[in-house]
């Protein structure tokens, strides 16, 4: 028996190693971990339960008999974070460059399968060279079992993925749809076609980095959703987000405990608005105000900033928030924003996570490269996440709403639970000078008239009232009572059962 102990031990040291030391160590001079090591960083300490740890490749092609590894270029387990099941998949690099064969996707399939039929996150830490080309169509095979599971698990258990590495080709259609992609600057990039053959094909120059980069994806594609310094880092933020998820879609979010006051005041959010209604602030001080201890998870923060989306807590209970951003575009609504914030409140629906809107929104950008960029489209896939949304939904608007964009952004018609609004609200179809230029066109000649058509257009509509009193607006609060009042409506709403008509599925304006 002893015998038979020491052949495991030394049999799953040997798979510990990986690729062995040599390129354990051109791993480390990267600045990049072992898969091995950020499992261990992303887990509470000894919680992680492996799973074929001895599953080995069946390729005989091109000399790979004589080349076996325990494991096949990635490690898979379960485990948890804070106490809580999560499922996780880490590609080693230092096996064939992380190459995904067909059994190395078995591994990634079968815990993928564990995580939905017993209700857990799943969490990819990518780190892998493509498709292993020795295997052919075998390795493309394996790809696509994993992108069908990506699609039964969508809405069914939050999927996250970080890329650790190179992400190239095939492989980069799992992590696409999952729910949250992160990377680490300059150590990780994602492109379907490399720069070699960008190069072939239409001649231009560009570096990995400039091709899938992390500020590639971060500021210009809206693929991932933040990036993080180092693979420390990164681990220790995605620990942080799982926190705020429910494990599953029959689940709840955790309720964690909270040292902050829900009927906490603020006094400086009176004067929060500028007296002149040009003059942009940031949307970001209300939100802090709000949350409790002033915690705020932002999403894509470097993405479309005319729009904050992110997670807070109240009363230690997940809050999604999305939020117009005067600073940037004056809060407008745009293409990527709408795409940004669809997608977000979708998410949320999807995990019931009830949602928090801020609005100062102006309208929606104009211009032909917002036209010809089908504004229209976009600005309704936003539309349509709120419109189609069930879980409780509180509105505040804090200084414009002013045409489409008031619909849109999770108005009282499109079943918006509480709708709030403070006193410097402006809810119209349009800016008083805007609206006083199309009603009296045939005065635009006298200034005087003018600027008294705009004086009297302010007076009706320059204020919360007119909405409050068709009962568009339930409440117009006291901007410092803010926290308190949405902590209520939240509470009020816990118990809030909405069904849509039942639908295979519906056709959101993609």
């Amino acid at each position: 028996m002893n015998n038979i102990l020491i052949e495991l031990e030394a049999r799953r040291d040997a798979a510990r190693m990986g690729g062995g030391q040599r390129r354990i160590d051109a791993q480390h001079a990267k600045g990049k971990l072992t898969a091995r090591e950020r499992i261990d960083l992303l887990l509470d300490e000894g919680s992680f339960e492996e799973f074929d740890m001895f599953k080995a490749h069946r390729c005989v092609d091109f000399g790979m008999a004589d080349q076996q590894y325990a494991g096949d270029g990635v490690v898979t387990g379960w485990g948890t974070i804070n106490g809580r099941m999560v499922y996780v998949y880490s590609q080693d690099f230092t096996v064939f460059g992380g190459s995904l064969s067909e059994t190395h996707a078995e591994k990634i399939c079968k815990i993928m399968d564990m995580a939905m039929q017993n209700g857990a996150p799943i969490i990819g830490l990518n780190d892998s060279g493509g498709a292993r080309i020795q295997e052919g169509v075998a390795s493309l095979a394996g790809y696509a079992e994993v992108f069908q599971r990506n699609v039964m698990a969508s809405g069914v258990v939050p999927q996250i993925s970080l890329i650790m590495g190179p992400c190239a080709g095939g492989a980069v259609y799992s992590p696409a749809m999952t729910d949250f992609i992160f990377m680490v600057k300059n150590s990780s990039y994602m492109f379907v076609t490399g720069p070699d053959v960008v190069k072939t094909v239409t001649n231009e120059i560009v570096t990995a980095e400039e091709l899938g980069g992390a500020a590639t994806h971060t500021k210009k594609s809206s693929v991932a959703d933040g990036a993080f310094e180092n693979d420390v880092e990164a681990l220790t933020e995605v620990r942080r987000l799982v926190d705020f998820l429910p494990l599953n879609n029959r689940q709840k979010p955790p309720v964690r405990p909270f040292f902050d006051d829900p009927a906490r005041g603020d006094a400086s959010l009176d004067t929060l608005i500028p007296a002149n209604p040009n003059q942009p602030y940031d949307m970001r001080e209300l939100i802090g105000k709000v949350a409790d201890e002033g915690d705020f998870y932002e999403i894509q923060e470097e993405f479309a900033k005319n729009i904050l989306i992110g997670f807070v807590r109240m009363e230690g209970s997940t809050i999604g928030v999305v939020a117009n951003q005067p600073t940037v575009l004056a809060g407008c609504l745009d293409i990527d924003s709408s795409r940004k914030a669809a997608r977000f409140v979708r998410f949320c629906d999807a995990f019931e996570i009830p949602i928090l809107t801020l609005v100062d929104v102006p309208g929606f950008l104009p211009g032909t490269g917002q036209e010809y960029g089908g504004v229209i489209k976009h600005g309704a896939k936003l539309l349509f996440a709120y419109g189609e949304a069930t879980v409780p939904k509180v509105t505040v608007i804090t200084r414009k709403a002013y045409g489409g964009a008031y619909d849109v952004m999770s108005s009282k018609h499109l079943r918006g639970d509480f709708n709030y609004a403070w006193p410097t609200a402006e809810i119209a179809v349009m800016g008083a000078k805007g609206a006083t230029e199309i009603i009296h066109r045939g005065d635009l000649g006298d200034s005087e008239k003018i600027a008294e058509h705009v004086t009297d257009y302010e007076e009706r509509f320059a204020n919360p009232f007119v909405a409050a009193e068709k009962g568009f607006i339930d409440e117009v609060i006291v901007p410092s009572s803010t926290r308190r009042r949405v902590c209520r409506a939240f509470a009020s709403l816990r118990g809030k059962s909405l069904q849509n008509p039942w639908k295979k599925h519906d056709n959101i304006p993609l």
